[in-house]
Order: structure tokens, then sequence, then C-alpha cells
């Protein structure tokens, strides 16, 4: 039986699509129309025999063919990315700016960057370690490129992983016991101030906040001095402390949603193309 060839360009679409989160948002990605757009993943599905995609009116889910297919398509795409390059390629060159919150810096961007600069080393890049409250804002206005995000809201980025949040405590000393609970948060406009003042509500726990630093490393030695407990990101979670749960009286806590967002001002700029492309690749098929 034969079978319809796949298009490079069918496949950019798709993959576009599903990493913007909708038809309107990928349009300007692929530099194509939003019925041009439309109509690619039309092809693709009748030349495929399956639908992919379940669109609504506000949203879209892929289907189990869909998510099938898009480990493929993003093979495909890398594979026909680096046969252009050994081929046609030149030295990519600019300057990037780059932001992510401490907790992510380590645990996820030190793997992207390690891909990335020896490949383009002639890319400068400039990092700023900041809360995603403040990342957020600065992507906007086109002060950063791009940033590795805690996001509230979907346009804020496209969505990489869930990052499960942990409540911490040093094994030294018993705070939890304490009544009212003593906590240290970050800012007030945190989602993880928000999540563990959320929780403790849930309980009818009462607390106190004794500590407010928007410094991971602040955090962490308000717990290590017993001083209070604190919500982390698991992934920053230092191990000489002790995760808490339901046997301490604290319940579970809301994930963060983990997203790259990148400016408009960014939009057609090689290097941040680049960057980006490689952090969705990278997070979205390393992190469970």
């Amino acid at each position: 039986m034969a079978y319809q060839d796949l298009q490079i360009d069918w496949l950019k679409c798709f993959v576009a699509v599903v990493d913007a989160g909708s038809l309107s948002a990928a349009a300007p990605e692929v530099h194509r129309s939003q019925s041009a757009v439309s109509m690619q993943l039309k092809k693709l599905e009748t030349a495929l025999g399956h639908r992919l995609l379940e669109r609504g009116p506000r949203s879209q889910q892929l289907t189990p063919e869909g998510q099938r297919l898009l480990g493929y398509a993003r093979r495909m795409l890398d594979l026909h990315a680096e046969t252009q390059a050994a081929f046609h390629g030149r030295v990519l060159t600019g300057h990037i700016c780059l932001g992510v919150p401490d907790d992510y810096a380590a645990r996820y961007l030190t793997p992207v960057l390690k891909r990335f600069a020896p490949q383009h080393g002639a890319v400068e890049i400039e990092l700023s370690c900041e809360q995603s409250t403040a990342l957020i804002p600065r992507v906007e206005n086109g002060d950063l490129d791009l940033a590795l995000v805690s996001r509230e809201q979907p346009r804020h980025g496209t969505l990489l992983f869930h990052e499960p949040m942990v409540w911490v405590g040093s094994p030294e000393f018993p705070t939890w016991r304490h009544d009212p609970l003593p906590i240290a948060v970050y800012e007030s406009a945190s989602l993880a101030k928000r999540s563990a003042i959320n929780s403790l509500a849930l309980q009818g726990r009462r607390y106190r906040v004794v500590y407010n630093s928007s410094s991971l490393a602040g955090q962490i030695a308000a717990v290590e001095s017993g001083l209070a407990v604190a919500v982390l990101t698991r992934c920053s979670a230092p191990p000489h402390l002790e995760i808490l749960g339901g046997k301490h009286g604290l319940g579970p806590l809301e994930p963060m949603a983990v997203a790259a967002y990148r400016s408009q001002a960014s939009q057609g700029n090689e290097a941040v193309d680049s960057l980006y492309q490689l952090l969705i690749r990278t997070l979205r098929s390393t992190v469970d």
C-alpha cells in the first residue's frame, strides 16, 4: 500500500501549534496566516489518516495519535535542521538576555546551556536570576529575550512541565509542631507563597510569616536555623532538609506550571529561536 509522504512544512506547523497552544499563536512562529496553518494541519491529518488535535473554541488537546506523532515530528525536524546546517550553515552570533529563577537554574537550565554553548560559542548570553514574578514583566517589556518561569496564565509562555512543590523543615528543629506555624515565604506576589497559604487555609491551620526573602538561599537559611518551615520547588530542596507532609500536619501543595516565555521583540532573532527551541526539546523530553 502506498503512503503519502509527510512534508516538513506540515510537521513544522503541527509542532508550532502544540508548543504555542493555538493556531493563532503558532501562525507568527511559522510565518503563515492562521488559515494557512489550519490547512497544513488538515493535510497532515489526511496523509496519516488520523485526527491529531481535538480543537475547541478556546483550547485544544492532542489525540492519542497526535501524542504519538509529536515525538517523531520533533526528531524529524531536528534532523532536518541539522542536515541544513551541515550544508548551508553559518556561525550563529548575537546576544541573548536570558532569565531564570534561582531554583530552576542548576537543575533545568544547566543541561540546556551545556548543549547550546558548544554548538553556538559565538552567541553571548546574559543571565538574570530572579523570581518569576519579576522575570515575566521583563519579558513583556522586551528587557529579557527569553525566560524560564513559573506561570499562572497560559499566555505566559509555552508549557514545559509541572514542578512539584514541597514543604521543607530542618531535621534538627521540629518547627512544624509550633502553633501558629512559623513560615518563611517569598515576596507577596509569589505563587509559592500563595500555594503555602492556600494549603494552610484548607487545613484550617494557623500560621505566621516570620521571614520574607526573594532569595532561595535566604529561604534555606531560615529553615536550616529552625526559624521556620518553607515551601520550595522539589528540584531546589537540599537533601539535608526534611520533606514534610501529612504526618507533620501539612497538606499537599499545587505544582508549578513551568514555561518557556519569550518576548515579542525577539521574534525572528535566530539566536533566541535556537535557544528557545532547545529549551522546549530538552525539558519536555527529560522532565517527568
